[in-house]
């Protein structure tokens, strides 16, 4: 009995240090992260609004929100996207954010 304990502590531990990203980001950091990247370009050449959709993570068990970039673009008036941002934080693991904003007109 104690083996099995042991052997599922480890598959715990290792689960959590493994690399897994609660939030998409190109680069990661162990206790904190808050990385701010490029997405994606559209074929217009300007972009005067701005529009946000958030996504949030907790405990990487349960994650809520809509980060589409359509609900950017509602958000923002946009109708012509000329490219897209995303924002990742994440905070331990615990609490994660990601963020995708939308440029356009």
């Amino acid at each position: 009995m104690k083996k099995m304990i042991l052997m599922l502590v480890v598959f715990v531990v290792f689960s959590l240090i493994s690399g897994c990203m609660i939030v998409q980001s190109p680069v990661a950091g162990m206790i904190y992260t808050d990385v701010k990247a490029p997405l994606a370009t559209g074929p217009h050449s300007s972009g005067t609004k701005v529009g946000k959709a958030v996504a949030h993570s907790y405990v990487g068990v349960i994650g809520v929100g809509d980060a589409s970039i359509q609900t950017a673009a509602t958000n923002g008036g946009i109708t012509r996207i000329h490219h897209v941002d995303y924002e990742a934080k994440n905070i331990l693991g615990v609490v994660g954010t990601f963020t995708t904003v939308v440029y356009g007109e």
